[in-house]
């Protein structure tokens, strides 16, 4: 059967594969706003045969969940083939992960940090589409040059790999040096291969998908970014935030999934408006929230502070760019994050060294009211304090030294002491600290402490 057109219904908008992401809410949200093939989280392989709580979250799924691939990383064959056959009766094929380019695929040596070991991955291929009842898929980076890039799918092909979704970035673009991804990389290796070919990077619209199917002769354009900040990307809309986030947030309710994930596709909806310094106080509140009660409160104060604005009974000023005529989406409004490209980036971190190379002393670049310089270290706590004004009183008081000694005050102490010194306190005295959590039990164990110490004397 060929994947692409019998299995997965020939899907041209995808979805990617997302860390602490694409978890089974926001797969269906997906996929009612024009999303036709969704992957799970990238798994770890080792985790998920070991780890019954972890896989049971993992397979999360239901009907309205399909097609759907499940990705592993890994870099041990024998293992990935292990999870791979606990999930292969849940889903249309298994994809292998080459292409995570994050500090965390490095320290566990996969992603695309397998990539410079071309024997142990045609190992891993030939291994699972030789065992599984289920077709094997691949998502990978480029590499610098087009001919390797091809050759490295060629391999891929041969060792079994039945669908390949390339990445037009290298593993060292990410972060703020992301840049653009180059879709000469796609056509190259479409053309060079005979199995279907997905291409991965540069999606932020609409119009990007058609662009990228026309330029590259990809089967299917796939987006991570550019569906976290607008889930109805496929649908070419922009609606406002406020109605993807309340039919995620009734699906979370449906299908539990951690708060955490909840809490960070709401930072991404809202991204521009909680960038405004009036919403300040709300971003605040949004991280500390942790039910689904204060996010569904939260969605709802947005909702009734800028529908007025949707609706045109008010008028919002800020509608182009500054000294331009161009239109500018208004905040509310679901719309892609635009990075700052490499070269300003590039220069921006030239001038912040130029100046600190003018100055006498990099810790000595801020000043106070008085002139006096202040360090970069104290600089980065009042900035810190500055963004949360209601813990400043919190801030201030963690500075304070211990009644005893010089050591820091704990914050929550009651007799303003270090540890050390409360611990001893309270044992000698009989008392209590909750603060510092030494009740009676506490004291109990300490006794038995000082009297062993005696009878070893």
């Amino acid at each position: 059967m060929d994947l692409w057109k019998d299995v997965l219904n020939s899907p041209t908008k995808i979805v990617a594969p997302m860390v602490d992401a694409s978890e089974l809410p926001w797969r269906i949200l997906s996929r009612r706003y024009g999303a036709q093939l969704c992957y799970t989280p990238m798994l770890h392989s080792n985790i998920f045969i070991k780890d019954p709580k972890y896989r049971k979250e993992a397979l999360a799924t239901c009907d309205e969940d399909k097609p759907l691939i499940v990705q592993f990383c890994g870099n041990d064959p024998q293992i990935i083939l292990q999870a791979a056959k606990m999930c292969e009766d849940f889903c249309c094929a298994i994809d292998i992960n080459l292409g995570c380019p994050q500090a965390i695929a490095k320290r566990g040596h996969y992603g695309a940090f397998l990539q410079d070991e071309w024997p142990l991955i045609e190992n891993i291929v030939q291994t699972l589409s030789g065992q599984l009842k289920i077709p094997v898929t691949c998502k990978i980076r480029r590499f610098e040059t087009i001919e390797k890039t091809v050759k490295y799918a060629k391999m891929l092909e041969r060792a079994g790999c039945s669908m390949l979704t390339v990445h037009g970035r290298t593993r060292d673009m990410k972060g703020p040096m992301t840049g653009i991804a180059d879709w000469t990389y796609v056509t190259a290796v479409r053309r060079a291969v005979s199995i279907p070919v997905i291409s991965n990077g540069n999606i932020q619209c609409i119009q990007d998908v058609y662009r990228c199917l026309d330029e590259t002769g990809a089967v299917g354009v796939m987006t991570a970014e550019g569906n976290l900040y607008n889930p109805a990307i496929f649908l070419g809309i922009s609606p406002p935030v406020w109605e993807p986030a309340k039919e995620y947030l009734d699906l979370v309710e449906q299908y539990p999934c951690p708060l955490s994930y909840v809490r960070g596709h709401l930072f991404k909806l809202f991204h521009h408006l909680l960038s405004l310094p009036e919403n300040n106080g709300i971003r605040i509140r949004l991280g500390e929230a942790n039910s689904l009660q204060l996010f569904d409160q939260i969605v709802e104060e947005l909702k009734i502070k800028y529908l007025p604005f949707h609706q045109g009974l008010e008028a919002w000023s800020c509608t182009t760019e500054e000294g331009t005529q161009n239109l500018i989406l208004p905040p509310w409004l679901c719309q892609p994050y635009v990075r700052m490209n490499v070269e300003e980036h590039i220069k921006k971190v030239e001038e912040n060294s130029q100046a600190e190379d003018s100055c006498d002393s990099h810790k000595r670049v801020y000043q106070d009211a008085d002139g006096n310089p202040i360090s970069r270290k104290k600089m980065k706590k009042l900035r810190r304090i500055s963004r949360r004004p209601e813990k400043q009183a919190i801030c201030e008081k963690s500075f304070f030294k211990c009644s005893n000694c010089v050591n820091p005050m704990g914050s929550k102490c009651n007799y303003q002491l270090c540890k050390k010194c409360c611990r001893d306190k309270c044992f000698l005295e009989n008392m209590d600290c909750n603060g510092h959590r030494i009740l009676v039990r506490t004291r109990r164990n300490m006794a038995k402490y000082y009297a062993s110490t005696k009878s070893d004397q």
